[in-house]
């Protein structure tokens, strides 16, 4: 996966390669997919969400020029997996997920791998996570109609944020950029996400 998937098209940065290497993808999805877990494609992975393709974890991860003292909000907590490669690299992750169940499902997954430098969450994404902010890194993962007024706010300054903007089913991989009183984005890439649901993205 990491040869001809990732370091053999544009992922460069050797602390997402290793990061790739060392996370176990099968362990974040039902045993029934664990001979498909390492294609280059997204996943179900129950209550209408999918474990990403490894190709846009990675490249989303690289986006955000991450380091081991940086603090970082994910949108969407998922399968766990995105979180598990952010917590390889970063000195702490934040993770918050809408739906209780899976967020449960995938604190246990977490700590069960040993992760010690996760902190989880049950509640509405796009309003972020108050209590800990401000954020050196933010990543969402789940498309959104446009940045949510709340994640730029608790987002550091200066600081990055990856998200995917666009429709509900098809978006524009951005990078955000915020510096003083400026803020820039950057096109990356089409992509597809799951819809972000929630007072700032889309409508459940």
């Amino acid at each position: 996966m990491v040869v001809t998937q990732l370091a053999g098209r544009d992922i460069t940065d050797p602390k997402v390669l290793q990061a790739m290497r060392t996370v176990p993808r099968h362990r974040f999805v039902d045993r029934s997919l664990w001979s498909q877990a390492y294609d280059d494609r997204p996943l179900p992975i129950g209550q209408g969400q999918t474990i990403s393709q490894p190709y846009m974890v990675a490249l989303m991860t690289q986006c955000l020029e991450l380091s081991g003292d940086k603090r970082v909000l994910e949108i969407g907590t998922g399968s766990g997996y995105q979180a598990a490669i952010l917590a390889e690299i970063v000195r702490e992750v934040f993770t918050i997920e809408r739906i209780p169940e899976l967020s449960q499902r995938t604190e246990n997954l977490l700590k069960d791998l040993g992760y010690q430098n996760i902190r989880f969450e049950v509640g509405d994404g796009t309003l972020g996570w108050d209590e800990f902010s401000p954020y050196d890194r933010i990543l969402v993962t789940a498309g959104a109609p446009d940045v949510p007024a709340s994640l730029l706010e608790q987002l550091n300054d200066p600081g990055k944020m990856a998200i995917p903007m666009g429709g509900a089913y098809y978006q524009n991989l951005m990078v955000i950029e915020k510096k003083g009183d400026k803020v820039k984005k950057h096109h990356v890439c089409g992509c597809t996400f799951v819809p972000l649901v929630g007072e700032q993205g889309w409508e459940e």
